[in-house]
């Protein structure tokens, strides 16, 4: 077999350990959590980084307003069948053998991350933006209108006095090393043409 298929081959089933590895993480430290409190996001499910770390932040949020983080959301429905199809479409197209469908994919893995990364900072805005007007404790901005709290998309920001952190995590490296094999098996499909 070809390397090129080879590559590509492998950049698809490097899709599949999101079904048990962790795609992202959310962590929050402050002087009451030195070790930090967080949550790790799969494509099915929320949990917790360690023991109770969801139960505590929900209890947080409560007095500032913001909403619980959910047991589930539609997402957790979509993802797992979005990955399984791309990682059988990825090793079709690299048992095809055909170089421009190895940069179709990789197009296309492109587009659907864009998409869940706009859906993911859609999920933040409106979590730390949607508050209970009931909030036991209500901060707002010099200007007067409530304050915010949103954790960043991705790096660190400081929220009153947590630093909330937002990183990537094992599974979405794994993704985006098979999203860049797939350009270098493009690559090599190229070199394997010139040089049949």
């Amino acid at each position: 077999m070809k390397k090129s298929k080879i590559l590509m081959i492998l950049g698809a089933v490097l899709l599949l350990p999101l079904f048990f590895l962790p795609l992202w993480n959310i962590t929050l430290e402050a002087p009451q959590y030195p070790g930090g409190i967080g949550m790790d996001i799969y494509i099915t499910k929320f949990k917790d980084a360690a023991p109770n770390d969801i139960k505590n932040i929900n209890i947080m949020n409560h007095y500032v307003g913001m909403q619980d983080i959910p047991e589930t959301i539609p997402e957790f429905e979509v993802f797992p069948k979005v990955v399984a199809a791309m990682a059988f479409l990825g090793v079709v197209i690299g048992l095809i053998g055909k170089r421009k469908l190895y940069m179709t994919w990789f197009i296309v893995m492109a587009v659907l991350g864009t998409i869940g990364m706009y859906d993911f900072y859609s999920w933040e805005r409106d979590y730390g933006h949607n508050l209970k007007d009931n909030a036991p404790i209500k901060f707002t901005m010099p200007n007067g209108e409530p304050m915010a709290y949103q954790p960043p998309l991705i790096g660190s920001k400081m929220i009153l006095n947590f630093k909330a952190t937002s990183l990537p995590r094992e599974g979405a490296y794994l993704m985006f090393l098979g999203m860049g094999l797939a350009v270098v098996a493009f690559a090599v499909a190229k070199k394997e043409e010139r040089n049949a």
